[in-house]
């Protein structure tokens, strides 16, 4: 009884499958290798930008935005039903004040991130622990100099909450975690997940476009079928 799959029939499927998509992946390769030619900033024009000192942020009349307080950026939300300023200042600090009388709001503390938690998100009363993160010692998952609380939630989703804004600043899930290292991956760069044009991956995906381009090639060409040895 002849096997249901032969290595002919599987060497026929083999070719008919890399005429189909043959032309798809050399094309996804070439695009590929051309996206990591240059450094995304360059494609931006960041770098044509040039480097001005922002001045610090002033609104006449306001003691909030003075020029004492050289601010950076000023926003205002709806926190438990009041206007709330959150200054960021030139330094990068970051603090929060009642916008209509401008006294000082504590920070966040861990029954105000798990409260808010379980308010805004979807599952956020299942909490299965709660850690505060200092913003130079910020998670793998969240990347970001700002001091926050992780709320890590039963499904395996981490919450973090800005300490000093009182803000959702991030939701990562399982699956936002997966997909975070396969795109490290992706672009060979484990440790920041953003560098997409190094020289290890440009040589790489220069390999990989030469061998497939080298397949497309060799489709071309006529196998001849070798002659059966008999049986001695």
């Amino acid at each position: 009884m002849k096997p249901l799959f032969s290595m002919r029939t599987l060497a026929k499927w083999h070719i008919w499958l890399g005429w189909l998509v043959g032309v798809p992946i050399a094309m996804w390769l070439a695009t590929g290798l051309f996206m990591t030619l240059r450094p995304i900033e360059e494609v931006r024009g960041d770098d044509l930008r040039r480097e001005v000192e922002a001045p610090a942020l002033v609104i006449p009349g306001s003691a909030l935005a003075s020029p004492e307080a050289q601010l950076k950026e000023m926003r205002v939300v709806m926190q438990q039903g009041r206007a709330v300023a959150i200054l960021t200042a030139q330094d990068g600090s970051v603090r929060r004040v009642d916008f209509a009388t401008g006294a000082a709001l504590a920070p966040l503390d861990a029954a105000g991130a798990r409260a808010l938690v379980a308010a805004r998100i979807t599952g956020g009363d299942a909490v299965e622990r709660l850690s505060l993160f200092p913003a130079d010692k910020a998670p793998a998952d969240f990347r970001r100099p700002l001091a926050v609380w992780q709320v890590r939630l039963a499904d395996g989703t981490n919450v973090y909450v800005g300490r000093e804004t009182g803000e959702i600043e991030a939701v990562r899930t399982r699956w936002w975690r997966a997909f975070d290292f396969a795109w490290g991956l992706h672009i060979m760069d484990l440790s920041e997940r953003e560098d997409t044009s190094h020289p290890i991956l440009i040589l790489f995906a220069a390999l990989a476009l030469t061998g497939a381009l080298i397949g497309c090639v060799l489709m071309f060409r006529r196998r001849k079928a070798r002659p059966i040895k008999p049986l001695r």
